[in-house]
């Protein structure tokens, strides 16, 4: 007979450790994406931005000559997708280069839209 007792005991602990297991369960939510747009000036030059998108976004020369045309022709191109972080850190990097070589190049971070 005790040995029932304790079966049922461990039944219960059982049952409770599944229902707190089930209930703790979280779904992580995916993060905002930003995009990080380069924006047309007259001064800076086209090679100078070729540059930065290959150096701070790892893009192959021909893609950044791609963005690069666009951003000449339509004024601003999105040059890629990140976290918030990442794409503010992609930021800071082009205006800091471009600062220390004399040019104005305008980035900006928006959400993006997919």
């Amino acid at each position: 007979m005790g040995w029932e007792i304790n079966l049922q005991k461990e039944a219960a602990v059982l049952s409770m450790n599944i229902q707190y297991h089930e209930q703790t369960e979280t779904k992580l939510k995916q993060p905002n994406l930003f995009a990080v747009v380069l924006h047309n000036d007259d001064y800076t030059p086209m090679d100078f931005v070729v540059e930065i998108i290959v150096k701070i976004f790892n893009k192959s020369s021909v893609e950044a000559a791609k963005i690069m045309m666009e951003v000449h022709e339509k004024g601003k191109s999105v040059v890629d997708v990140y976290i918030y972080d990442v794409a503010m850190t992609k930021k800071l990097n082009v205006q800091t280069i471009s600062k220390d070589r004399g040019f104005p190049l305008k980035v900006t971070v928006e959400e993006a839209i997919l």
